[in-house]
């Protein structure tokens, strides 16, 4: 909306870079631009204000498709209007002297324009769809035709209305319908993930199996590594009493061996010994036999001698050392 100031039976007009103003005084056009600043009598003035930029339009309506099953639509239009004269002279623009407001509602006659034309042929392509395929390839089936009908739409650019751009933002079935074709979808999916369940744990029992099986077999190998550990073992321990019996053997013969050795040595030195000791007994025999019986007397006596008692003293009687005496004065 424009700014308009008062000053003393003057009116001050300042527009918006985005709005195109017609002024016409007494039927004659004045001013006619974007973003003009000017002052006016209001008596005398006619002004109209036309929006140049580019406006959103949201359409929300409910169509049927061939199946005879009710969906909801949802758009959005964006135009401008491209030549203000022809809106201006078509549609009331026109704006209070003293406010700047409009007349009329220029716009919203604009809305119904687009918002009746797209959807009418929105409800014709729809009506020749059936539902799944509105749901699946509606979306561009009916933006495709929304935007073909509006540029063959002769008002349009007969009221200087140009269309930029169409959106369909989606097409939604009754809730009741969408919950319904939710259902297959969903079991569907939930199928999915119970075969996806299932073939997890059936990879998973497939793998304890083979877990368990090769356990099983190096419990088996380990049994049957034992077993010749145990064979070898008892292998080795028989060796070794072969081996040890057979040292033991070798060591009885060398004992006996040197036994019988040692025995030979001491009977040929126990020979010996009684060689000498007889001829050694020979030998006294054979000097006792040739000496006389003083000296016998004499050898018994120093022989008693050595094998009795100590004598500490001895006391000899006149008669037992005269009659000594006499014996060894008559020995020649």
């Amino acid at each position: 909306m424009a700014d308009i100031t008062r000053r003393a039976g003057w009116r001050h007009l300042r527009s918006a870079p985005t709005a195109h103003i017609r002024h016409h005084r007494r039927g004659r056009l004045v001013h006619d631009g974007t973003g003009l600043s000017f002052w006016y009598r209001s008596l005398t003035a006619a002004l109209s204000e036309v929006p140049v930029d580019d406006r959103e339009l949201t359409m929300s309506f409910h169509a049927r498709t061939a199946d005879f099953q009710d969906v909801a639509v949802q758009s959005t239009v964006t135009y401008r209007i491209s030549d203000p004269a022809t809106a201006a002279a078509r549609l009331d623009f026109s704006v209070d002297p003293d406010t700047g407001a409009w007349r009329g509602a220029p716009l919203e006659q604009i809305s119904t324009l687009l918002t009746e034309t797209a959807q009418q042929h929105a409800l014709d392509v729809l009506a020749r769809t059936p539902l799944s395929e509105s749901l699946v390839d509606g979306v561009a089936a009916v933006r495709e035709r929304i935007t073909a009908g509006l540029a063959a739409e002769p008002r349009l650019p007969a009221t200087g209305i140009e269309v930029v751009a169409v959106r369909v933002v989606a097409i939604r079935p009754e809730p009741e319908v969408e919950r319904a074709l939710r259902t297959p979808a969903r079991e569907r999916i939930q199928q999915d993930a119970d075969r996806a369940t299932y073939e997890r744990r059936a990879v998973a029992v497939e793998r304890e199996r083979a877990i368990a099986e090769n356990e099983l077999a190096s419990r088996i190998e380990l049994a049957r590594q034992e077993e010749r550990l145990v064979e070898q073992r008892g292998t080795n321990a028989r060796r070794e009493a072969e081996e040890s019996a057979a040292a033991d053997a070798v060591r009885a013969q060398a004992e006996a061996a040197r036994t019988v050795r040692l025995a030979r040595a001491e009977a040929e030195a126990a020979r010996e010994v009684g060689e000498a000791r007889a001829q050694a007994q020979a030998a006294w025999l054979r000097v006792h036999g040739e000496a006389d019986t003083a000296t016998l007397h004499a050898l018994a006596a120093g022989r008693l001698a050595e094998n009795l008692p100590r004598v500490e003293s001895l006391t000899l009687s006149p008669d037992a050392l005269s009659g000594l005496l006499d014996r060894l004065a008559r020995r020649p």
